[in-house]
């Protein structure tokens, strides 16, 4: 595994040196786009819009529009020299317990390993982090954006998980949420126990992304010159009005 990022995490005056690796990794199946016409590839060429050519990746470089037309080639030094106490560290702002973080600012997992003179101050914030029962809140800058972040002990290491800053949560204030709606205690208590029903400890390998094996299959299939299995339509939605008879016979069958 290859990490993405190096520097130290800095709380107080402890400095614990440390690399970024993806905790996640991709597993959507890879197309191509290809020419109708002779199923030849299509490939993406950048050009230049002046010269009308195409321009080598070497000869690229990034620039920031400060008025129109006019532009300014911002370096890799320049986005350092922009802050550079944090570019190459993770800076704990604070500590807050993970539950009052809601989930919906939580984005991306990395794991954190120490650089091997630092294993013992990496430890020592595990434990600390594990014993209060916190996560540290944290400021790093990872390809040229700023991001916050929350360090928490997971197994035996640290984990840092993106968080999303404020700002970038959409107002819900325009959609049609039901408010105070009439539902009967009957049908409270039919639901609950629907919920009762199907509660059990969640481990995660209960669950497996059985659509993209479907996918990949029927692409082999279809590779073989196989017969494919005919395009059933989808069942309309069950009419809702009628809550109490619905409840009933998710009761009866829950894995339907």
């Amino acid at each position: 595994m290859r990490a993405i990022w190096s520097g130290s995490i800095n709380f107080g005056l402890v400095n614990i040196p440390v690399r970024l690796f993806p905790a996640t990794e991709d597993k959507n199946i890879d197309f191509d786009y290809l020419h109708k016409k002779d199923l030849s590839r299509i490939r993406y060429a950048k050009f230049c819009e002046k010269e009308d050519k195409e321009v080598e990746y070497k000869d690229i470089v990034r620039g920031f529009e400060y008025r129109e037309g006019d532009y300014v080639v911002v370096t890799d030094e320049d986005i350092k020299r922009a802050s550079p106490e944090k570019t190459d560290s993770i800076q704990i702002l604070s500590f807050a317990k993970v539950d009052q973080i809601d989930t919906q600012y939580f984005d991306t997992p990395y794991y954190i390993e120490p650089v091997k003179s630092a294993q013992k101050a990496y430890y020592l914030l595990y434990e600390s982090l594990k014993e209060t029962k916190t996560v540290g809140v944290a400021s790093f800058i990872l390809r040229t954006r700023e991001s916050l972040a929350v360090l928490k002990p997971h197994s035996n290491m640290i984990i840092l998980n993106k968080i999303r800053f404020s700002e970038e949560i959409r107002s819900h204030k325009e959609l049609s949420i039901p408010d105070n709606e009439r539902v009967s205690k009957a049908e409270i208590e039919m639901a609950t126990s629907l919920i009762e029903k199907l509660t059990k400890p969640f481990d995660p390998e209960d669950y497996k992304d059985t659509y993209r094996d479907k996918l990949e299959k029927l692409i082999l299939k279809k590779a073989k010159g196989e017969k494919l299995p005919e395009l059933k339509k989808a069942k309309p939605p069950a009419d809702v009005k009628d809550l109490m008879s619905l409840l009933k016979e998710s009761l009866n069958n829950p894995s339907a």
